[in-house]
């Protein structure tokens, strides 16, 4: 990494944590680093008031921008703490309530430059908006044309719930045009200089990008962490470009942005609990060739917002409203020879997808003239969609007769009642349909999943209509069964302090550990509309199921269970991936012998796209919760490793592992069970 100041006086900046710069000095900081493949990447920053902050970014020697700002709106509301379980809440509508929306204040009076392995990070302040104050941190990853700006600002106010907005600016006519790839997948341009008044675009893989005759700078989200949960993954036009963003940035640029009402249902925004350091960021990548070649270099980050192809496993997910058979099949509409949700699925790299249908719009009580043609149809539409390397498998969210809000899943087509009147048998061969059982209780419905071999989990654990489940239940017949197979993961809440997502479910995966019951933890999506324009990916996770083969639809389905009852799969987003994990030699939902010493030797391969930043070794002794981090700073964009670790677990009873990225992306095995 080479670094050059333009001032004597600035170049303990290198060194400091922080130091005052002379305003009237009119000081300028130049950093450069090795953007892979034998470029360079250099940004001069202006730290002077008045003026631009980033006076030029360029690669090779091409300038790519000048006079450029970055800007940030960000909107700060209330979070209800109150009514249901504070800050796991999902059933919150904070811009129903009063909110304001504030541009971020860039002040540059104080100025450092650290590096922290294979990442130099410049940390220019202070900052404000409204009760949050913090620096502003732009991070260069060395080994790509990749850089991160970050407002990290915290607040000393309670209920605080938040979104924000962000992009650059330029002063400067350098950019010809404005560019982005639209959810019909083909690159849109847009005359720089003519822009008018700033508008909203949809757009694929998140990104939109400004180009000038010696190069293009696209600007994209964390693909995950900057999507905070909705029930819905409507495209809401998450980019803008053009002059005076929402009255409020002055002059011409390009960002990214949030629908402030969301899918107009439940729409929490982001947590932002006080001393908390919130870290609202975007990335830039630069490109000296066309926005085409810009845009390929953004879609590798998200594998083109597909889930690869791992030998050795298949891809699942689990928990969609789609209600197909009612709204469609059983509405009387046509029916195509292929509905469009399943291409969608295909299109993402998903191998076996879990319904949820039935919630809320059919008769899952009966009469049985009803439920049963509707299970019928289900079962069709699944059988008449999957094929040798696509499965479509029946699924409901009951919520019934457990408490909460649970899943299940069957390994073969099962016709169920959720009522039993008096005279009613539990199980009776019925003409049409087979084998028909009707549940009445909750024991009834655990000798149904014994029976049949299904499962049961809790979906949304925590939140949403399972606020206090598991945990109300966990001592329950039907909880201490294996047909139980434990609970759901959704990045939910949002919390942009948070160096990996979805830490509601990821604690209860820990508790779970050490209540002494053998409980896995799937990845969920818990989404309604599926369509080829929706923002898919971001709402999106995966189960990579260590299964070689997909088996038929007109087979058991039982391999595909077995994986998820006993951890035989991790979970991710995408774009972290571990293709192998032992430790002592065993794979997750074994259980290992310690030796003597009580050390573990974990083998793991990564497979990554964005650079990494730890991985983390968490494990258990039936009370407490360990946690070992390992930080992967050195790491570079684009890896495949094998790490050899060793954890010291004397006294522990279970161990699990997690890695995440710097856009907070990441993977989380099952549990290790320690005899």
């Amino acid at each position: 990494m080479k670094l050059a100041l333009s001032l004597i006086a600035l170049l303990n900046l290198y060194f400091a944590k922080a130091q005052t710069v002379d305003p009237t000095i009119n000081g300028k900081m130049e950093v450069t680093w090795p953007a892979g493949n034998s470029r360079t990447g250099k940004v001069v920053f202006n730290l002077a008031p008045g003026h631009p902050l980033f006076q030029e970014i360029s690669l090779d020697g091409k300038r790519i921008a000048a006079q450029a700002d970055p800007v940030f709106v960000v909107s700060v509301g209330r979070r209800d703490l109150l009514s249901q379980n504070r800050w796991n809440i999902f059933f919150d509508k904070v811009p129903e309530r009063p909110f304001q929306s504030h541009v971020l204040t860039i002040r540059k009076t104080t100025a450092a430059v650290r590096t922290e392995g294979s990442r130099t990070i410049v940390t220019i302040g202070p900052i404000s908006a409204e009760t949050f104050e913090g620096n502003l941190e732009i991070t260069f990853y060395h080994g790509s044309p990749l850089f991160n700006v970050a407002a990290v600002v915290s607040t000393q106010t309670d209920a605080k719930a938040i979104v924000f907005d962000a992009g650059f600016t330029s002063a400067s006519k350098d950019w010809q045009t404005f560019s982005w790839i639209n959810t019909g997948d083909s690159l849109i341009r847009a005359n720089a200089a003519k822009a008018d008044t700033a508008r909203n675009v949809a757009v694929k893989y998140r990104a939109i990008a400004a180009s000038g005759k010696q190069g293009t700078l696209a600007v994209f989200p964390p693909p995950h962490q900057y999507f905070y949960p909705l029930d819905e993954a409507f495209n809401l036009r998450f980019t803008w470009f053009g002059k005076g963003y929402r009255g409020m940035v002055p002059g011409n640029g390009i960002g990214i942005r949030q629908e402030l009402q969301g899918d107009k249902r439940f729409v929490p925004w982001f947590n932002a609990p006080p001393g908390t350091q919130q870290r609202m960021n975007f990335f830039c990548l630069l490109d000296t060739e066309s926005e085409t070649a810009a845009f390929a270099a953004v879609k590798r980050y998200t594998h083109n917002d597909r889930y690869v192809l791992l030998p050795g496993f298949k891809t699942m997910s689990s928990h969609f409203h789609n209600e197909f058979v009612m709204k469609v099949m059983l509405a009387g509409k046509p029916v195509p020879e292929r509905p469009e949700f399943v291409d969608v699925f295909k299109r993402l790299g998903v191998d076996i997808v879990h319904l949820a249908e039935f919630h809320y719009t059919a008769d899952p009580k009966g009469p049985d003239e009803k439920r049963l043609p509707q299970l019928k149809a289900l079962f069709e539409l699944c059988e008449k969609q999957s094929d040798k390397d696509f499965l479509l498998l029946p699924g409901e969210e009951p919520n019934e007769f457990f408490g909460g809000h649970w899943l299940n899943i069957f390994p073969r087509p099962v016709y169920w009642v959720m009522s039993r009147r008096e005279q009613t048998p539990y199980v009776e061969d019925r003409p049409g349909f087979g084998k028909v059982y009707h549940i009445g209780n909750t024991s009834e419905m655990l000798q149904l999943l014994k029976d049949e071999n299904g499962l049961a989990w809790t979906a949304h654990p925590r939140t949403k209509g399972s606020v206090n489940t598991p945990d109300i239940y966990n001592h329950e017949a039907f909880f201490q069964s294996d047909r139980f197979m434990g609970a759901a993961w959704k990045a939910m809440p949002a919390d942009l302090s948070e160096p990996r997502l979805g830490r509601r479910v990821l604690d209860l995966l820990d508790d779970m550990n050490n209540w002494g019951t053998r409980k896995t933890v799937i990845a969920e999506a818990d989404l309604f509309t599926i369509t080829p324009d929706n923002e898919m990916y971001a709402h999106m996770n995966v189960n990579y199921l260590m299964l070689d083969k997909l088996p038929a639809y007109q087979d058991s389905w039982l391999p595909i269970l077995d994986a998820m009852q006993y951890g035989r799969f991790f979970s991710t987003t995408g774009e972290v991936l571990m293709p192998s994990l032992r430790i002592n030699g065993r794979i997750s939902g074994d259980s290992l012998q310690l030796p003597a010493n009580g050390l573990a030797e974990i083998a793991l391969r990564l497979r990554w796209t964005f650079p990494m930043q730890f991985i983390e070794i968490i494990s258990g002794d039936g009370k407490a919760v360990f946690r070992e981090r390992i930080e992967l700073s050195y790491t570079e964009a684009f890896g495949d490793r094998e790490f050899r670790l060793e954890a010291k677990l004397a006294g522990r009873k279970w161990v699990r592992v997690e890695a995440w990225d710097v856009a907070v992306n990441g993977a989380f095995s099952q549990t290790f069970y320690i005899r």
